[in-house]
């Protein structure tokens, strides 16, 4: 996947929903068509760490039900690095387990910046967000 695009207001939900849960990390699901989001779903990091997430099995489950049911396909999971860095770990390279978009949200200069990124063998690339 070359590029996600996402509306302001996606944009918004998951900024929001990961300052809510800072210092912790944040998670949640995006899904929708053809790289074009439709929906953000806050998923619960059961880990409640400032390092990493996982994400509660049980509404990681209920978001793929309602992702199917709904006519859309996982696009994306996203997460935040709420003290940094920007871009991939190498934790977050190692649990990658879906072929989708993982968006990093960080801190830059006292606001929240997204990031795209494709995490495979090992290597990731970034992958442009388009917002709009």
């Amino acid at each position: 996947m070359n590029s996600l695009t996402l509306t302001i207001e996606q944009l918004k939900k998951m900024t929001a929903h990961v300052q809510s849960q800072a210092p912790l990390e944040a998670c949640g699901l995006l899904a929708g068509r053809d790289s074009q989001v439709e929906s953000v779903l806050e998923v619960a990091n059961q880990a409640q760490s400032e390092v990493r997430y996982v994400m509660d099995p049980i509404e990681q489950l209920h978001g793929f039900e309602w992702i199917e049911s709904n006519g859309q396909e996982l696009l994306g999971i996203f997460h935040s690095h709420p003290t940094g860095p920007e871009v991939v770990s190498p934790s977050d390279i190692a649990q990658a387990a879906y072929a989708v978009v993982y968006v990093i949200l960080a801190p830059v200069n006292g606001s929240w910046r997204a990031r795209g990124f494709w995490i495979e063998n090992g290597g990731y690339s970034e992958v442009a967000l388009q917002v709009g």
